[in-house]
């Protein structure tokens, strides 16, 4: 890994180099929020942005993903993977696409997901305004960045980048890099261990602790509690960059003989998300939304905790914006887990 300096004046300069030979994904302004969008002018570049409304995985698992398109004759695959760069990623989110490629290639690979995500150049930066209900600095902040090419760290007069891949180290002839000094190296280690130390919310354990107070927990009271406020809309699913739940659907043309197989986002926390068809009706084996609620908790701080070693989630805080009955938050429910 080498290190880079790149000016406040020529970062523009630099994205637009981007733009000239890739698609540029990275955050821009919508409304009062941000969101990842394809850039169309360096100017909408929002990297002091807070956080997204949805995160960085929607590039490589779309809401709606096309699988493949039949006919009488067949079938053919819909992959169609474009060359892109995912620009602005934060580190906790760029923790999520790690996770995320650990679902989808481990025990199962996803062709659909791999092809999108192999593609794309990852290039992180810094944490410059905190979102009000963000823990990453205690949620999995010692598992290090991985799978991303680049990272830039807002330090003063510019960025610090760090080229981590080939990718990244060919991305600097794009721009007008120095070598980065000792100083402003240490600087950018500063800007991102104080970004972590402000989180306005913190958790109280490690990730062992977690595992094994959530796994102990089922017949908690705590559950029901939160849960009788619960919607069920499924919000807090649809926002997290770790949830890579999907229901597959076929749609048929007009003409009765061709059509296309897509997946769609689906969310543990919604009432038919666990009904399934059995002789003479249906089955529902988490209709009550204590059972839906917890098997959220059990899965991302317990189930995927054991397979990744720390839980399944980055401490975005996302969930907590995005829950209007406001009991999504981790860092709230998993302390008060651990304080039983």
């Amino acid at each position: 890994m080498k290190s880079y300096f790149l000016s406040d004046q020529n970062l523009s300069a630099f994205v637009e180099g981007l733009m000239s030979k890739y698609p540029v994904i990275a955050p821009v302004a919508k409304r009062s929020r941000f969101v990842f969008d394809k850039l169309v002018d360096v100017s909408e570049l929002r990297l002091d942005y807070d956080t997204t409304i949805l995160p960085p995985k929607k590039v490589f698992f779309p809401a709606k993903q096309d699988l493949i398109h039949f006919n009488k004759d067949g079938f053919t695959s819909a992959i169609d993977p474009q060359e892109q760069v995912l620009l602005g990623a934060h580190p906790h989110d760029i923790k999520g696409i790690a996770m995320s490629d650990i679902f989808y290639s481990d025990r199962e690979y996803d062709n659909n997901y791999m092809a999108n995500r192999k593609a794309t150049i990852i290039i992180g930066s810094s944490v410059q305004n905190h979102y009000k209900h963000a823990f990453f600095g205690t949620m999995n902040a010692d598992r290090g960045l991985t799978g991303h090419d680049a990272f830039m760290t807002k330090i003063e007069g510019g960025y610090a980048v760090d080229a981590v891949t080939e990718k990244g180290e060919s991305l600097v002839a794009l721009g007008a890099f120095e070598d980065a000094t000792e100083a402003q190296v240490a600087a950018a280690t500063e800007v991102n261990r104080k970004a972590e130390e402000d989180c306005p919310e913190k958790l109280n354990g490690t990730a062992a602790e977690i595992r094994e107070k959530v796994r102990n927990s089922f017949d908690s009271p705590v559950w029901d509690e939160f849960a009788e406020k619960c919607f069920s809309c499924g919000s807090c699913n649809i926002v997290c960059c770790t949830c890579y739940c999907f229901d597959v659907q076929d749609e048929w043309n007009v003409d009765g003989a061709s059509g296309s197989r897509f997946r769609l986002w689906d969310a543990c926390l919604t009432t038919e998300f666990s009904e399934v068809t059995s002789p003479g009706g249906s089955e529902n084996f988490r209709e009550d939304r204590g059972e839906r609620y917890r098997h959220r908790f059990m899965r991302k701080a317990a189930y995927l905790n054991e397979q990744l070693g720390g839980p399944a989630c980055t401490g975005c805080g996302r969930c907590s914006g995005a829950c209007t009955a406001d009991i999504a938050n981790p860092a709230t429910v998993i302390n008060k887990i651990l304080e039983q």
